[in-house]
């Protein structure tokens, strides 16, 4: 029996099942203090965080967007969000890593929910195996790097991705290829690789200023080969399409939750620091705004995973909405980490602390497309009623 995936008594009763989601998130914070504890050895050496994803994966986390018909929790798009805020507080890069997971795994759902082909297959190994879902999407995205040429049965794929993450231990990587088409023209092609595919390549070159601990490498594929079964969607070439329209509304939530977690997680130091004792009205203030922000930022998310709902359509008022989010999310981290910093003072400025992390990790928000400023331009053209679809038209 799997005891992650008991209920969990109510801790101010005692009485009575938590609904799913504080169960989950209570679930995240059991876990918290082995991610927090490892935190700032894996910062500083750049190393895989190994001990705190697997922690993550003892505790039942990484099958929770399965739903409860294949073994897992059934949890939604929401669900898995608040998960991953709860441990970005304990530590980014962790949060981070294994977001990426829950994020092609939720989609996958989506797919199952479809009957479209392997999704089943796929969330079934992700309970039985403890199969770990990795994507190339936001290297990606719109203008995939590589290339697929037709061969008899699939497709030889080449190319170098960057940014993915959690390779050390992924299992299959969601990923894009550009595929010229001799009669429809240029083309993306969705496909899930396996790792140990011949071919495939780890280029263990992650050396970042900030989420060190996620392994996010470099992968090459060396003529590849990919069949047919394994190409989940064929696309248009450089076009924000319905199929990633749905993409991007379910993983942008979720990855967005990680670093709105950080920013949380900085205001907890604060606090502790502080308590009762802050009378300087100074330091008063910039506690009441670090608040206010987290607030507002709280307020975008939840306002964007209403807009998603359960199970989203393509919308690219969805994805409007999302990518608002987002912005408001990298844009307050960034406010509440610096206040932070300054509240606490040198003492927060030392190598391996919390503070010093944090301030770091919050950093790569801005580096998941659509990137702050893109996410107004997008905003911009979608409210005028212009082409909303095409990235590479936005000049």
């Amino acid at each position: 029996m799997n005891t992650s995936r008991l209920p969990i008594d109510d801790p101010t009763t005692g009485e009575g099942p938590l609904d799913l989601e504080a169960e989950l998130v209570a679930r995240a914070a059991c876990v918290g203090p082995i991610l927090a504890s490892n935190a700032a050895r894996h910062d500083r050496e750049g190393t895989w965080v190994g001990e705190s994803f697997e922690a993550v994966r003892a505790a039942g986390l990484l099958s929770i967007a399965v739903p409860r018909e294949l073994g897992g929790d059934g949890a939604s798009i929401r669900q898995v969000a608040m998960v991953q805020l709860a441990l970005g507080r304990f530590d980014g890069s962790t949060a981070l890593a294994s977001a990426m997971h829950q994020h092609v795994t939720a989609f996958t759902a989506w797919r199952y929910r479809r009957d479209l082909p392997g999704a089943a297959a796929t969330l079934r190994r992700v309970v039985e195996e403890g199969f770990v879902l990795a994507s190339t999407g936001g290297g990606d995205y719109t203008h995939p790097a590589g290339s697929a040429s037709k061969v008899d049965g699939g497709y030889r794929v080449n190319g170098h991705k960057s940014f993915v993450s959690q390779a050390p231990v992924g299992s299959a990587m969601s990923t894009m290829f550009t595929y010229d088409d001799p009669e429809r023209g240029r083309r993306v092609l969705n496909m899930s690789v396996p790792f140990a595919s011949p071919g495939v390549e780890i280029v263990e070159n992650w050396d970042t200023h900030g989420m060190r601990g996620t392994a996010s490498h470099d992968v090459l594929f060396d003529d590849v080969l990919v069949t047919d079964d394994r190409v989940l969607a064929d696309r248009p070439h450089g076009v924000l399409d319905p199929p990633l329209q749905v993409i991007s509304s379910i993983a942008f939530p979720i990855i967005s939750a990680v670093y709105l977690g950080v920013a949380e997680g900085a205001y907890d130091h604060v606090i502790r620091v502080f308590g009762a004792r802050a009378t300087d009205q100074s330091v008063q203030r910039r506690i009441g705004l670090m608040s206010h922000s987290l607030r507002v930022a709280r307020w975008a998310l939840d306002g964007a995973l209403a807009s998603v709902g359960d199970d989203p359509a393509p919308s690219m008022s969805t994805v409007a909405a999302v990518m608002a989010a987002k912005r408001e999310i990298a844009l307050a981290a960034h406010e509440v980490c610096d206040l932070a910093v300054q509240l606490v003072g040198a003492a927060a400025f030392r190598r391996g602390t919390p503070l010093e992390r944090a301030i770091r990790d919050v950093r790569a928000a801005a580096f998941h497309p659509l990137d702050p400023e893109r996410t107004l331009i997008h905003a911009g053209r979608h409210a005028l009623g212009l082409s909303a679809d095409r990235p590479d038209e936005w000049a």
